[in-house]
């Protein structure tokens, strides 16, 4: 027996004859939403029908609400004297000194019919009663009680729709909880409101009780779902500057379409009504209609009742431009004309609300940036009608000072507080400062241990004290990933790997990788600890043993064994620098027999093979000012790296490499985003840059080109081999659009444009090694290649799924392309 047929047994066998009771009925319709609740008595059984149980009936005018209670004399004596003896009647669970503890008359008092009222209005207030009668008899006060029932299960019967663990969520009452009437009027009022927001309006709610024995009772609330009401249509009335079409894309409420099966938007909820017309009025207020404003909205109920036609009406006004823009203050070291510099906004341009968000947060930072953690930047509006502009002047003044009383961090089950309390750049005793709180945010949110990271005030101690709630959401940290792509010659590549970012949630690093793939077979251990001495220092170590097999794309394998020594630090706010040293001995390795007369390989490589031992020092500076390290919206990043080869070693050689990129929100969904990859390596000291220490440039770094497809090539026929090059340029435009699926799908796609070029091979590469001779299939050029089409990123059960789509616009005739590639991983 499955669960809902043994509970609807328990509850069957529970409605003996004699013992069921209805209590109210609830309708909510379209007609009579937000109506108050209804007592109505079961009407008669229709003809045919067995008569219903004789106990099912509802109270009388003056009964007991409970079944089995005295009938209730006058709740109130008329008497009056001297309380010589106090006498408790018709308690069965609730002890007499319980009840004389809450009754405030004593033995030896002078009572009168107001002290008794008073008696019976106490008890009725420790809602552990159902009635009470206190009489005063003689010098005996006569303290009648009809207890409560004690719930003994909450019982919900036909939500086919909202589960049973939401209904309980919502609703006050529980088991073993004390039975009231109030409490379940005012649950079946709330079941209706978390029906009437999923869109189901004619939802009708009937609570019932079955009497147990010892005074207990079962709470069934019987459930009329009804129809989901739909919107039919959305109608707008004196919009001329933008069409319907326009507007119902503003709204978040959608017509009801067959396609939207998945969406939960098209259905009536009056509460997203409301969000809608603060959300077209922030797209009129940005378009530069400071007048706008919506006249009233409408919602009719459609004659069959499947649906509701909402109309908007709307009055739009003329368009405004800013007018005069300054920047008041009377505090020292703020100039106004300085911050006015600072204001996104200038006289003539068209009126937006967000511009004036956007300059009320930059004059905040900059005032905190100054030292001023406590300011108030009022702006105050000045329409002129006729000339139709919006003066604007920003009142820039101290706030009162308030200082963080203590720091809260919660939602972390498996991370340590110590790990997060270490990110934030305020602690308690500090002035409360917002641009240092937004700074500790992104902190936070940097590790990566966490899918979302909010900072809310608390109140403090004191008025001029708050406390901070650092609420976080912790995600996976470990990663078993797989990643695979198609190339258009039939080639797949494949990839494992194993890492846990989050060891033993001290936020330590620990990576110890198994991959296997057609091109990386690879062993390594990595490990980082991120405050090395108890200090803001990053230390870690790498050893690893890696084979590359680039025989299908560059003709000849690597297999690499060596270490490496890393120390990371902050310079600033948003810089950091890491230094590094490595020690690694590499073997390229081509078959012999492919080097005959004529080579089955690249000269070139015939030349190159052998062992090498590369000793190098490194550092990495960069420059992070976006507002989210993994999806950012805003900001930009740059990145400047090099190595030095050659201290020890049989390998020299200087490499430089560039990285940066730019972010642009324009709403949340729209997001334009441009990033470079740039470098250069090259030899010194007599040495030219090996085959193995080159630029690949290709696949998922520069999409629509196979894996090393970009850059220099051995031509011949036999082999058409890449070769490498000094210098790569790649950069990348992209732009993200809405989806036509509900956000909690995780599905993001992106139009995206990739140019670029590599090449420059040592001069000795261009001729062959036995003639000198220049090699004539040996090509290498910096061409300009281009590419275009589209990202889909999926946020699958399985882990996030990557495919992009592309077609090359421009190419070097040697290179290699593809026009489909994906990847894939999984995260535990």
């Amino acid at each position: 027996m499955d669960l809902s047929t043994d509970r609807r047994t328990r509850v069957s066998r529970a409605r003996a004859p004699g013992l069921a009771l209805l209590l109210a009925t609830t309708t909510l319709s379209g007609a009579v939403c937000g109506q108050a609740l209804a007592q109505t008595a079961p009407a008669g059984p229709p003809p045919g029908a067995a008569p219903a149980p004789p106990a099912a009936v509802t109270p009388a005018p003056g009964a007991p609400l409970v079944p089995g209670a005295p009938a209730p004399a006058n709740a109130v004596g008329e008497q009056s004297g001297v309380v010589e003896r106090i006498v408790i009647q018709g308690n069965v669970r609730i002890e007499q000194d319980t009840i004389l503890s809450y009754l405030p008359i004593q033995v030896g008092d002078r009572i009168g019919p107001a002290q008794i009222d008073l008696g019976v209005k106490t008890l009725f207030k420790t809602d552990l009663f159902s009635d009470v009668n206190i009489q005063l008899v003689g010098g005996e006060l006569d303290v009648r009680v009809a207890e409560n029932p004690i719930i003994n299960q909450v019982v919900f019967e036909g939500n086919d729709n909202l589960k049973d663990d939401k209904l309980r969520d919502e609703v006050t009452v529980r088991p073993r909880g004390i039975f009231t009437k109030g409490k379940v009027q005012g649950d079946v009022q709330r079941i209706v409101e978390l029906y009437r927001r999923s869109g189901r309006i004619s939802v009708t709610v009937t609570p019932k009780i079955v009497e147990l024995p010892q005074k207990r009772v079962d709470l069934i609330f019987e459930i009329n779902e009804g129809p989901k009401s739909g919107i039919t249509r959305i109608n707008f009335i004196g919009n001329k500057q933008f069409s319907d079409n326009d507007l119902r894309g503003v709204v978040v409420t959608r017509e009801s379409r067959i396609y939207r099966f998945l969406s939960s938007n098209d259905n009536y909820d009056p509460d997203r009504l409301d969000y809608d017309q603060e959300q077209l009025r922030k797209f009129y207020r940005n378009h530069g209609f400071y007048d706008f404003r919506i006249i009233n909205t409408v919602a009719e109920l459609a004659p069959d009742k499947n649906g509701f036609a909402v109309t908007y009406t709307i009055d739009e006004g003329p368009k405004y431009h800013f007018g005069k823009v300054k920047v008041e203050t009377q505090l020292k070291k703020l100039n106004g004309a300085v911050l006015q510099q600072l204001l996104p906004i200038r006289e003539g341009q068209l009126y937006e609300d967000k511009k004036i968000e956007d300059a009320t947060d930059a004059l905040t930072f900059a005032a905190g940036a100054a030292g001023f953690a406590f300011v108030d930047v009022e702006p105050h509006y000045t329409p002129n009608r006729q000339t139709r502009t919006v003066d604007l002047t920003f009142n820039v003044k101290e706030g009162p000072r308030v200082y963080i009383d203590r720091i809260d961090i919660v939602g972390n089950t498996r991370t340590l507080d110590p790990v997060i309390r270490r990110e934030l750049q305020v602690t308690e005793g500090d002035a409360y400062n917002r641009v240092l709180v937004d700074r500790s945010k992104n902190q936070v949110k940097a590790l990566g241990f966490f899918k979302d990271v909010d900072i809310t005030q608390i109140p403090g101690s004191a008025p001029d004290r708050t406390g901070l709630q650092v609420k976080v959401t912790e995600q996976p940290t470990g990663e078993l990933s797989f990643s695979a792509g198609y190339s258009s010659i039939d080639k797949l590549v494949l990839d494992l790997g194993v890492s846990e970012r989050d060891f033993r949630g001290r936020g330590q690093d620990l990576r110890a990788e198994a991959s296997i793939g057609s091109l990386r077979q690879q062993i390594s251990v990595s490990f980082t600890e991120p405050r090395f001495l108890g200090r803001n220092l990053s230390a870690g170590s790498d050893l690893y043993v890696t084979k590359y097999d680039f025989s299908q794309y560059a003709g000849y394998n690597t297999a690499s064994i060596g270490g490496a020594l890393r120390l990371g630090f902050a310079v600033g706010s948003y810089s950091s620098l890491q230094l590094r040293y490595n020690l690694h001995s590499d073997d390229v390795q081509v078959d012999s027999s492919l080097c005959g007369n004529p080579p089955s390989v690249s000269p070139i490589l015939c030349a190159e093979r052998g062992h090498t031992i590369t000793s190098l020092v490194g550092y990495t500076l960069r420059w992070d000012h976006r507002n989210d390290p993994f999806n950012p919206t805003r900001g930009f990043f740059t990145e400047f790296s090099q190595d030095f080869a050659g201290l020890g070693g049989s390998v020299k050689y200087v490499r430089s490499e560039a990285k940066g990129g730019w972010y642009h929100g324009f709403t949340p969904d729209w997001i334009f985003s441009a990033t470079l990859n740039t470098g250069y390596i090259g030899g010194w000291g007599g040495s030219n840059v090996l085959v193995n220490d080159r630029f690949y440039v290709g696949g998922n770094d520069f999409r629509g080109f196979q894996i090393a497809g970009v850059g220099p090539r051995d031509t011949t026929p036999a082999y058409n081999q890449a070769l490498g090059g000094k210098f790569k340029a790649v950069a990348s435009l992209e732009q993200t659009f809405p989806d036509f699926l509900p956000e909690q799908y995780g599905i993001r796609t992106a139009f995206f444009t990739d140019v670029g070029t590599a090449g420059l091979l040592d001069a000795h590469d261009l001729r062959d090694p036995i003639t000198h001779a220049l090699e004539p299939r040996i090509r290498d050029n910096l061409a300009f290649r281009a590419s275009a089409g589209i990202s889909v990123w999926w946020k699958s059960p399985l882990g996030p799924i990557r495919i992009d789509l592309s077609d090359v616009l421009s190419k070097a005739s040697y290179d290699r392309t593809e026009n489909f590639r994906f990847s894939t991983s999984t995260r535990f």
